[in-house]
């Protein structure tokens, strides 16, 4: 990267022969990042301006994840919850867009000036909410290097990822051989690889409503948004069960509504796509196209079917005419259920995506850019379009000028949901809501405030056609809600030395809302503050006194209540 290793490298060798001075390096500071996310830069950042020495260990070698791989259009819910280097980020994104040369292929004026429950960019709190990727990137980059963070490309060795004296890491583990030894571990990975190498409690999936006390979590019924409108037949030869059911569609049975299931939902890339001709590189055909695999969309256009609000996928406005482009309906940019094996856990070749190894992983997401890549295709080429559809989606192509080394393509697949960990305080849809017969955060490190989100999870047969299930928009008075420091560390009895401001401890619809990107910095800041005072008080990281935590964290301007 463009980052230089200097001071905490420590070469591994008791001698001086050759065989010895081959030995992998060892890598070492007073606190380690995984993960090079929002999240994991604002932990980094933090911890390196409290005046440790800070390794960031970066998977992609770009700096951002979802902000600065097209997820432009910022879901925040209510600016109030952003402080500290998180309103840092998007005042930082106001600036850049006040300069005339930030605006290359459009002007200002032009711009829309409402966001995602936000002003684009609003004059009176100085922050910006839209933001082309690159321009996230270059943010991220500034922060690190001028924290004095130390950047260093890698990812997780998944078989064997971390040396543990007790319940304490001592180093973690890279697939290269590397070793990164440290005194404090934050995992900032969206699937939560370190806090499972470090042996700690998790769940994947989606709990039961009664497993703690819900009403909008497990198996739902597949009737709510983003579905297909139309009657489209299930089966491979239209009218035939015995041909079997069309790939990835599940049987359903309406019993099961409000169980849990090992099932994740969907992912996708948050396309940024562009209509300045002179920045435009057109979407070619998929190398391997398959017109089977969208036998779904012909069928759902044949009967009438056009998307959700008239589009399948999203045009949402980011600066110089670009797009943050995300799933819209009952088929569009999510691959349902593509990131989860179709056979039942219990079979020895069951996968989910947290189960996998990064090559495969690259593999999936690979599948994924496909399906996407092949989609927008589609709409615009083929002739089982109507000319209406093709006319609609002509004019659109991937940016010169993002993503350069990838082919303009977004480095990050959008994992919305990966590991989850389980602590002495889970997060749930009753804390979101702040009902008051429940246990009450009073311990907070930062709010969140969003529409409590879950993507569809399967598509299944429901009154004989394909549907899709899994979709929550549970909406609320939009009063932020606090999040339990807890729900950060570990449970009493793990490991001591890991934070997880990511994978936290909460049910997968709390997730829903606290997964936003904004949300992630502002946890991130919170852990990275953990991890220094955990350091300084030679204590766990579940010893933490909280009175000076929360001290810290409205100083350095977090808003918490």
């Amino acid at each position: 990267m463009r980052y230089i290793l200097s001071l905490f490298v420590l070469f591994v060798c008791s001698g001086c022969n050759s065989e010895e001075s081959s030995q992998p390096e060892t890598l070492e500071a007073d606190v380690v990042v995984y993960g090079d996310a929002a999240v994991g830069v604002s932990a980094a950042v933090q911890a390196a301006r409290m005046g440790k020495s800070v390794i960031l260990v970066s998977q992609y070698g770009h700096l951002g994840g979802m902000t600065s791989s097209g997820l432009g259009w910022t879901d925040i819910g209510n600016s109030r919850i952003l402080g500290g280097i998180s309103r840092e980020f998007y005042h930082r994104v106001y600036l850049h867009y006040q300069n005339d040369e930030a605006w290359v292929h459009q002007s200002k004026d032009d711009f829309p000036k409402k966001g995602q429950g936000a002003p684009t960019f609003n004059d009176a709190t100085e922050l910006g909410s839209v933001f082309e990727p690159k321009v996230a990137e270059m943010i991220f980059d500034q922060l690190v290097e001028e924290a004095g963070v130390t950047v260093v490309e890698g990812r997780l060795d998944l078989d064997n990822g971390t040396t543990m004296e007790g319940q304490r890491i001592t180093e973690l583990h890279l697939q290269d051989g590397r070793k990164v030894a440290g005194q404090m571990f934050i995992d900032a990975s969206y699937e939560g690889d370190l806090l499972a190498a470090a042996d700690v409690t998790f769940t994947v999936g989606r709990e039961s409503n009664a497993t703690y006390d819900e009403t909008v979590n497990g198996i739902t019924l597949p009737v709510n948004k983003n579905n297909i409108t139309k009657p489209v037949d299930p089966y491979v030869v239209e009218g035939d069960p015995e041909s079997g059911l069309l790939p990835d569609v599940n049987p359903f049975d309406e019993a099961d509504v409000g169980k849990g299931d090992h099932r994740m939902q969907a992912y996708c890339y948050r396309v940024c796509l562009t209509s300045a001709e002179d920045n435009m590189v057109p979407i070619a055909k998929p190398e391997n196209y398959d017109e089977a695999t969208y036998e779904l969309l012909f069928r759902a256009v044949d009967a009438g079917y056009r998307g959700q609000w008239g589009a399948f996928y999203k045009f949402s406005p980011i600066p110089n005419k670009k797009t943050d482009s995300n799933n819209n309906g009952g088929i569009s940019m999510n691959k349902i259920g593509n990131n989860y094996s179709h056979l039942p856990p219990e079979h020895p070749d069951y996968w989910d995506w947290t189960t996998l190894s990064h090559e495969e992983r690259e593999k999936v997401a690979a599948i994924q850019r496909d399906w996407q890549l092949g989609l927008i295709w589609t709409l615009q080429n083929h002739p089982r379009m109507p000319e209406g559809v093709r006319k609609q989606y002509s004019g659109w192509g991937l940016p010169k000028d993002e993503f350069v080394d990838n082919d303009h393509w977004p480095y990050n697949i959008y994992v919305r949901e990966g590991r989850r960990m389980i602590s002495d305080f889970v997060m749930t849809e009753n804390q979101i809501l702040q009902k008051e017969d429940f246990p009450q955060v009073e311990d907070s490190v930062g709010m969140g405030a969003y529409t409590m989100d879950s993507h569809h999870v399967q598509r299944v047969v429901y009154k004989g056609n394909v549907r899709n299930e899994g979709d929550v928009q549970k909406h609320f008075n939009g009063k932020p809600y606090p999040i339990s420091y807890k729900s950060i560390v570990p449970a009493e009895g793990e490991c001591e030395n890991l934070l997880v401001p990511w994978c936290v401890s909460s049910s997968h619809i709390a997730f829903g809302s606290i997964r936003m990107e904004p949300v992630g910095m502002v946890l991130g800041q919170s852990a990275g503050t953990a991890a220094v005072l955990a350091i300084d008080g030679n204590v766990s990281v579940q010893n933490v006194d909280y009175g000076k935590l929360k001290a810290q964290l409205i100083e350095d301007g977090q808003e918490l209540y």
